[in-house]
This record gives C-alpha cells, structure tokens and sequence, in this order.
C-alpha cells in the first residue's frame, strides 16, 4: 500500500497518479483508498487542513499523487441580480451552512429548506453534479480554494 504523509505546492510537472475523492472524504485526515490506476492508498495528513482539488500528495516512495475532486450531487443557486444573490448568501451563511461562492452562484449540498429560501430571492436551482469546493472559513489557514490551477464552474 503506497502511504502519504507529505503534501507538495501544486507546481510539479511529474504526476504519477492520481486519486478522485468527493468533498466528505477530502475533510478526512486519514484515508484509506485506491488511486485512479488501482493503486492501494493510505493518507495520512494534519486534521483540520483538508485536501485540495489540484493538491498534489508525496507518497514515502516518491511517487506524485494529485487530488482530484468527484462531481457529486449539489444544489447550485445561481442568481442575476447582486442584491437578491448577497442576501441569499447572508441567509445561508447565518445558517452556518458549508457554501462554495461564486460569481452569482452558490453551492450547498442538497437541502429542500435552503433550496426555497435561494428560489424565494428569485434565483434558480441547478441540481446538476459538481465537484464541491467550499470555502474553509475566513479563519481557517489558506481559506477559500485559490490552489494554482484553473477550472470551470459551468452551469
């Protein structure tokens, strides 16, 4: 089993593998799976930091392993209107509810209560699966999921 204690920048170039994990699993410090080639896998990482899509993993032997993100179901939001869209995402954010921002959307895992108040502001719910980034916290260390790469939030 290849084990990983390590967690690299995203600038390398020499990927050997990689492992595609929903947004639950990547909160996880320890974690047990198989790379996308098949490969047995232990993580072993500092709880409270999760895993980043496009976050690249050292295991003990060398090998590169980047994290990648499983599109899994989700609401998304998404707005016209900045004043309706700030408000909704006042709403959901004095419920303390685990959100991924973007320029007029919002994204949540699925709930029908939250998905009326978001319609109840005008705005229309997508239940299209996406990989669901939310952000860390605005005291968590490296919040939001600014990592390096590009990637596209189409909807």
């Amino acid at each position: 089993m290849l084990q990983v204690f390590e967690r690299l920048d995203h600038t390398h170039d020499e990927i050997n593998d990689s492992i595609t994990l929903d947004h639950d699993t990547r909160k996880k410090s320890r974690i047990k799976g198989v790379t996308d080639k098949g490969a047995d896998i232990g993580i072993f990482v500092e709880r409270g930091h999760p895993l980043l899509v496009g976050e690249i993993l050292k295991t003990e032997c060398g090998l590169l392993v980047e994290v990648k993100g499983l599109a899994e179901d989700v609401s998304t939001a998404v707005g016209t209107d900045w004043l309706a869209f700030s408000k909704v995402c006042y709403h959901l954010g004095n419920r303390h509810t685990t959100l991924q921002v973007g320029e007029l959307w919002v994204r949540f895992k699925p709930d029908h209560v939250l998905e009326e108040l978001a319609e109840k502001y005008g705005l229309s719910i997508n239940k299209t699966p996406a990989i669901f980034e939310p952000e860390n916290g605005a005291y968590a260390k490296g919040s939001g999921h600014s990592h390096g790469h590009s990637h596209s939030h189409e909807h």
